[in-house]
């Protein structure tokens, strides 16, 4: 089990994080004069940490065991300017629907290194992804192994899969995002999973080439992958035996955690690289296999600490030996995670980085319900209408998982590198909103 002591507060902030003259910098970029210039709430990614952090993944797990590809998981969030800078990374790219799947052409990404995920793709999206010639598809369920082959059977092809098994193995995390148990939507129970790899080797536009296995995140410790892995390549090896099925690439899923909070930072990458390519070499030598492929899934650990929200202080309500409510203008309209999944964040006053802590208030959104709180019970300088809160950590899920709950504005996105600024998206209008109704 990983253990480390409680970081600081900057360190949870993106690698090009600085105070300077009471104020956050992020890529060279005071963040009170983005929010000034851009608005907020603004979400700010820093380019420097995204490719550092690209590089950091690839460089752990390919230096232990070469023939391996990283992969993007973009429903952490993606849009054509992030997949545009990751086609240079040399990672690949995991996509979950036909709309992931033309923000990755859109961008020019290279198809042989997306894969397709999900657990019900529509046969419109399996014919987008076989007609550009993706990768790989990651066939979820027995119905979609007889779509897929009518798909590539129609277009005269053969698509090469991976199936994704469900090993029933409790993650230890959140039950919402604990995906590889068996009392889960996604992938084929242990017990059809032989069906499963006989229905796809009989399947003449199928080339099965692998299994996978996604057991849900975050992640702080490697014990589910101990546990996952010796199971799956035992179940490889057993396939090989019965049904002659040559295991060629195998991935364990993604799901590694990063550090929301100060008392509990998340592991380096080191650590998960070495436990499980040291678990895939070790079962293959007893199971006598032949070292696959290895593919795994960072989503939230590439991009989730690489960014960070912005958000202008309004209004605050003080309840006498209760709680003091301090608003500020976004909330779960562009971040979720709290009231879904109880998530917890850290937070700093931009305007104010350099000055003691000697409030204790709650972060509050804009939002018209109860549960609209980002933090509650944090220790802040004293608060005053038009601060700038900078919550760290922000790059996964929030933006994705955004909505227009209460006819509110999804923010923009920019972009901050060696003190400039550029727009990735750009704030949404009031007419951005009406233009697509119809009456």
């Amino acid at each position: 089990m990983s253990t480390a002591k409680e970081v600081s507060l900057l360190q949870i902030f993106p690698k090009t994080s600085q105070i300077k003259n009471n104020h956050l910098f992020i890529g060279g970029c005071d963040c009170v004069e983005l929010a000034d210039k851009f608005g907020t709430p603004l979400y700010v990614f820093d380019k420097t940490s995204l490719l550092n952090r690209c590089e950091e993944f690839k460089k752990e797990f390919g230096s232990r065991y070469p023939n391996s590809l990283v992969c993007y998981a973009s429903k952490a969030f993606t849009n054509r300017p992030l997949v545009t800078i990751l086609k240079d990374t040399g990672v690949g790219l995991d996509v979950v629907s036909g709309g992931e799947l033309s923000i990755a052409q859109s961008a020019g990404f290279p198809p042989k290194n997306v894969y397709f995920h999900g657990n019900n793709k529509s046969e419109a999206e399996l014919k987008q992804a076989v007609e550009w010639g993706i990768g790989r598809v990651v066939v979820d369920n027995f119905y979609e192994i007889s779509l897929l082959e009518k798909v590539a059977s129609e277009q005269g092809k053969t698509q090469d899969i991976l199936l994704r098994l469900s090993p029933g193995i409790d993650p230890h995390t959140h039950r919402l995002t604990s995906t590889g148990v068996v009392d889960s939507k996604f992938g084929f129970l242990m017990a059809h999973a032989e069906a499963a790899v006989i229905a796809a080797l009989k399947a003449p536009h199928l080339r099965l080439l692998g299994l996978h296995a996604h057991l849900g995140s975050p992640l702080f410790d490697v014990e589910p992958y101990l546990e996952a892995i010796p199971l799956l390549l035992n179940f490889a090896a057993d396939m090989k035996r019965k049904h002659g099925f040559r295991l060629e690439e195998f991935s364990p899923g993604g799901g590694f955690a990063i550090t929301y909070v100060r008392e509990r930072p998340a592991p380096p990458i080191s650590y998960y690289a070495e436990a499980i390519t040291s678990a895939i070499k070790a079962q293959v030598q007893k199971s006598g296999l032949d070292l696959p492929k290895l593919t795994v899934e960072p989503g939230r650990a590439i991009v989730g600490s690489n960014a960070i929200a912005l958000y202008r202080v309004g209004a605050s309500k003080d309840i006498p030996g209760i709680r003091k409510y301090v608003s500020v203008d976004g909330g779960m309209g562009d971040n979720i995670r709290p009231p879904l999944y109880e998530a917890k964040y850290e937070a700093l006053v931009a305007n104010k980085a350099s000055e003691p802590v000697t409030e204790k208030v709650t972060l509050c959104g804009k939002y018209c319900e109860s549960g609209d709180i980002l933090i509650k019970d944090i220790d802040l300088p004293p608060l005053s209408p038009g601060d700038i809160i900078a919550m760290p950590s922000m790059g996964a899920y929030s933006i994705p998982m955004a909505s227009n709950y209460n006819a509110s504005l999804k923010p923009a996105i920019v972009l901050v590198e060696n003190g400039k600024a550029t727009l990735m998206r750009r704030r949404e209008t009031y007419q951005d909103l009406i233009d697509k109704d119809e009456f």
